[in-house]
């Protein structure tokens, strides 16, 4: 089966999972799959897809699992225990042909969030590798060893590059479960200092590699139906995130309202209180260089501060990234797709959004207009009212 244990998915999953169950245990939400690729035609795969979701409801933490969580130095010690009781159910999520465009599917989750929220990550592996095993099954690894070293040799042998950290962010839209952990050890054998960690627990628990991660869109979107108010529901997600994890975790993500909402709320307070911020969308350049003025104008050293950068990365823009701002900035690089899936083959484009909380509408407005998901047009445009967004 593709999922062997429920440590395969991001480590951004848990700290949000912890953030839930001691701040939202109530919250109930839905999820929404799409493939973004024209044309993809999923339906003959949807035994398979069943299957191995009804595999993964299943599986439950083993005590080795839990102990290396339990190890972590963010992870407390009841939310371990609340692992140990923990298994996927599968009343909570549904899979048909889709009722209106011939070929797509509809995967929905819903249910409380505390036991719907590890779904995601991998539900969207399990679609991706069975559609590149029925469509690839002579697979071409020759040819994906080659780019991968491709990739390294522009990093390796250069000073000039000593300092760029590059992470890998690909587990939801791998090529296979085999395929990201030969690309995870050539990193880690070939990198050498470069090779930051990866986002995947599964993998660094077991090549003792370090996991990465902090918060998703789906914890800020989340925000928006469990605050007290919808203008300050962005503040409120940071703040009840630094209640949780008390200055550890401190990268914040930039763009559920669009760079110019952020840096509203992201005042002196939190450019303090974070170690830096995540950028998923839009100009990279523009908006790094937005972030260090915001900083600069705060009187916060920006040295002392980290940009995350994690949008569509491959290695030469994170080469040219590293290059603006090494010396202005603490810099760290996330590559998903690019790493995980770049055999030759298109990549899918599949996503699972966070689409209601508590019965009403969330969404997220990023600088990259065809990233947003919500089908509530009424909400979306009282929220870019909210945040004084145009788009």
């Amino acid at each position: 089966m593709i999922i062997s244990s429920l440590l395969d998915t991001d480590l951004y999953k848990f700290t949000m999972m912890q953030a839930v169950l001691h701040h939202f245990p109530g919250a109930n939400v839905e999820y929404r799959f799409k493939c973004r690729n024209p044309g993809i035609n999923l339906v003959p795969y949807i035994p398979e897809i069943e299957e191995e979701i009804r595999h993964l409801c299943t599986l439950h933490f083993r005590d080795a699992e839990l102990d290396y969580l339990r190890g972590l130095r963010f992870i407390k010690s009841d939310f371990v225990d609340f692992l140990g009781l923990f298994k996927m159910n599968g009343k909570y999520i549904s899979l048909q042909p889709s009722s209106s465009v011939e070929g797509e599917i509809e995967i929905n989750v819903q249910g409380p969030w505390l036991h719907t929220i590890m779904f995601e990550i991998p539900v969207l592996a399990i679609v991706n590798e069975i559609y590149f095993r029925n469509t690839q099954p002579d697979a071409d690894y020759g040819e994906g060893r080659r780019r991968l070293a491709e990739k390294i040799e522009l990093v390796t042998g250069n000073p000039e590059l000593a300092g760029l950290h590059i992470a890998d962010y690909g587990t939801r839209r791998r090529f296979s479960k085999r395929w990201q952990e030969e690309v995870l050890l050539t990193c880690a054998r070939d990198l050498g200092e470069n090779f930051a960690g990866t986002s995947n627990v599964y993998f660094a628990h077991k090549q003792g590699i370090l996991p990465l991660g902090t918060m998703a869109h789906e914890y800020l979107q989340a925000c928006q139906a469990l605050g007290t108010r919808l203008r300050d529901s962005q503040k409120f997600g940071f703040e009840s995130w630094a209640r949780e994890y008390r200055g550890d975790l401190g990268i914040a993500l930039s763009d559920v309202y669009g760079m110019d909402a952020f840096l509203r709320d992201f005042d002196l307070y939190f450019c303090k209180l974070f170690d830096g911020a995540r950028h998923d969308s839009g100009d990279p350049f523009e908006w790094g260089e937005r972030l260090i003025r915001h900083y600069e104008a705060n009187r916060v050293d920006p040295l002392a501060k980290t940009l995350v950068f994690s949008d569509s990365l491959n290695f030469p823009l994170a080469i040219e990234l590293y290059q603006r701002f090494k010396d202005r900035v603490r810099t760290a690089f996330g590559i998903g797709t690019n790493l995980t899936n770049d055999l030759g083959y298109e990549a899918l484009q599949i996503v699972m959004k966070m689409v209601r909380c508590n019965g009403q509408p969330v969404a997220k407005l990023s600088d990259s207009p065809a990233k947003n998901m919500c089908d509530d047009e009424a909400y979306l445009g009282y929220l870019r009212q909210v945040f004084q967004i145009r788009q």
